[in-house]
């Protein structure tokens, strides 16, 4: 009876205490992943500028830029196109405000212009636009997205080019090819200029000395 007493003696001073019976609940934990979306560093102030500058250094070292649509892309397909990109090309999805900040001043500004409209995802091209443009194409025709995702413009020595424009200017030589041609070519004219000269001097030789053997006689 005592024991009973004491125990009821004590619960109510507890309730007296607290108010409010005692609930134990597990605890709650959150977790968030960002994926480039709303929030996180990317989004402030520090990030944008960091972006800006990272873009601004894939231009300075561009021979050509082209975009191509970057909604309804997988990651496996975005992973897949990368891979098959030739050494010396970066490919990027970049917002529409922050290409225009890192294309100010440049030659890129007013070429980009009519191209900063939906969701871009851009490719800086070092030096090799016929094997990125031909990865590109391959990937499209592979993926059954040729008609959804083809180039819808490019830039390169400050002139912009349509779908079509940046089609042929891959087809053209590269630097590499160019510099090759025109070795081979420097290569072989001593050859063909010294037998040029070396027949006419003969010739010329000859017929001094035979003018000499008249003027004798």
């Amino acid at each position: 009876m005592k024991t009973a007493f004491i125990l009821a003696a004590t619960a109510a001073t507890a309730a007296a205490f607290t108010g409010s019976p005692v609930v134990h609940r597990a605890p709650t934990r959150t977790s968030s992943l960002h994926m480039g979306g709303s929030s996180g560093y990317a989004t402030s102030l520090d990030g944008k500028k960091e972006r800006v500058a990272s873009v601004k250094g894939l231009l300075e070292t561009s021979e050509m830029i082209f975009t191509v649509p970057a909604s309804s892309l997988t990651v496996s397909e975005v992973q897949s196109l990368r891979r098959a990109l030739p050494e010396g090309t970066t490919m990027s999805v970049i917002k529409n405000k922050l290409m225009a900040r890192a294309c100010e001043g440049t030659d890129y500004e007013e070429a980009t212009a009519d191209m900063l409209k939906g969701a871009n995802m851009w490719f800086f091209i070092e030096e090799d636009i016929g094997g990125t443009v031909k990865a590109f194409n391959s990937f499209v025709k592979e993926s059954g997205k040729k008609e959804s995702h083809m180039i819808l413009g490019g830039v390169i020595e400050g002139t912009a080019y349509d779908s079509k424009g940046v089609d042929a200017i891959s087809k053209l030589p590269s630097k590499i090819e160019l510099i090759t041609k025109i070795a081979g070519s420097i290569k072989a004219v001593p050859t063909k200029v010294a037998r040029v000269i070396k027949a006419p001097g003969e010739k010329t030789a000859r017929a001094i000395k035979l003018a000499t053997a008249d003027e004798s006689d």
